[in-house]
């Protein structure tokens, strides 16, 4: 995958290319991670998922753009320390990465987005655009993701692109059936300003549940 401008997300698109109704280009998958400041969860996540879908498809996932933004992003701030030693653990990579607050522009662009907590959720669908089908806490979409059948979904031959959106409609089809064991299941906690044991925590949580949404995407397993 290749990273635009100033580190903001991973795969290739732009402005001035052809785009859909909802302003994506038509040749890419947008990933919009969403937390509060976009210093610690959505930067941890968005940049896990970077890596993930590399180390599994190389270049061949060069249509997924992986981006993140906050509800009261720090605009312009670095990832918050912990959360880049976090990430340097895993072996992805925290370079070049500012935050920034989530605009309109970025949720009509998005063809999923993936909240940390179910109160950025309901931020993201009171803010209209047609949100709320393709707008998941990241735990409620893993729980979704793992109730379809992968045979269910086109092969990666048809496309990273069509796969990806397939998967989206099927969680979003199943949203009304699959609920949550308890109120607390869908929330992924603000490690901010924690000791890094906390955050290294946080980065497990955020790992065991991008690894079945990224091999449904992608249709490639982890490495073991």
């Amino acid at each position: 995958m290749t990273a635009p401008d100033a580190g903001r997300g991973s795969g290739i698109g732009g402005i001035g290319e052809e785009t859909t109704t909802f302003g994506f280009p038509r040749d890419t998958f947008r990933i919009l991670n969403v937390s509060t400041g976009n210093v610690c969860r959505s930067p941890i996540t968005e940049r896990l998922t970077r890596h993930f879908v590399s180390e599994r498809l190389g270049i061949l996932g060069g249509g997924l753009i992986v981006e993140s933004a906050g509800t009261w992003g720090h605009e312009g701030a670095p990832m918050e320390e912990n959360a880049e030693t976090v990430l340097a653990e895993f072996g992805a990579d925290s370079s070049g990465f500012t935050g920034r607050e989530l605009l309109d522009e970025h949720v009509i662009k998005a063809d999923l987005v993936l909240t940390a907590t179910r109160d950025h959720r309901a931020q993201v669908i009171s803010m209209g655009h047609s949100a709320g089908l393709r707008t998941f806490t990241l735990k409620e979409f893993t729980r979704l993701v793992n109730a379809i059948d992968p045979a269910t979904l086109p092969p990666l031959e048809d496309g990273l692109v069509m796969r990806a959106r397939a998967l989206v409609r099927a969680a979003a089809a199943l949203r009304g059936w699959l609920l949550a064991p308890t109120a607390d299941a869908d929330e992924v906690y603000d490690p901010y300003g924690a000791p890094l044991p906390f955050f290294r925590s946080i980065g497990d949580e955020i790992h065991q549940a991008l690894d079945p949404v990224v091999t449904a995407l992608t249709g490639v397993p982890a490495r073991t």
